[in-house]
């Protein structure tokens, strides 16, 4: 890893404040184990989640949430699992993509690349997206509990931290 990284990684916050969303027509609070699985991560990575939301895949319920909480200061990301199939029901991918600021197409092409090792070329159907929205840093990533745990251990814990020193920077 370069020296410029690893000193930015060593400026970065430590412990975050978390926005965690669950974008789904059918799950609660009690089944909701992808959105379970990333507050356990992130809880036991040091992370603090201030708001936990579960929300139908529709734009006029998910446009509202993003904003809030791209509004709040101290809210320093937003994770967001489900709704990035190719379904016509599946509307997260445009939704997200409409509100950001700056976007990280890095993330998706990452997830997906990790994702192929584990499901083969059915990664196609995954449109992960990430980027900013102001300094919010909002990443999207599959409803599965597979796609939460790869994208939450290999590439979001890892660098989350580093995004938000990024994003913040003045």
């Amino acid at each position: 890893m370069s020296q410029a990284v690893t000193a930015h990684r060593a400026e970065a916050p430590r412990s975050l404040n978390l926005a965690i969303l669950t974008v789904s027509d059918t799950r609660t609070r009690e089944t909701d184990t992808s959105g379970a699985l990333i507050v356990e991560l992130a809880e036991g990575a040091g992370h603090r989640i201030l708001e936990r939301e579960i929300v139908p895949d529709d734009p006029n319920a998910m446009r509202p949430l993003f904003q809030r909480f791209a509004a709040r200061e101290e809210l320093h990301a937003t994770l967001v699992t489900g709704g990035t199939g190719i379904s016509p029901r599946d509307l997260t991918f445009e939704t997200v993509s409409s509100l950001l600021s700056k976007p990280l197409p890095g993330y998706g092409e990452l997830f997906r690349m990790l994702s192929y090792a584990e499901i083969g070329p059915a990664c196609l159907l995954s449109r992960a997206v990430g980027g900013l929205m102001g300094r919010m840093v909002l990443l999207v990533m599959p409803g599965s509990r597979a796609a939460v745990q790869l994208a939450m251990t290999k590439i979001i814990l890892p660098e989350l931290p580093h995004l938000v020193r990024e994003a913040r920077k003045l």
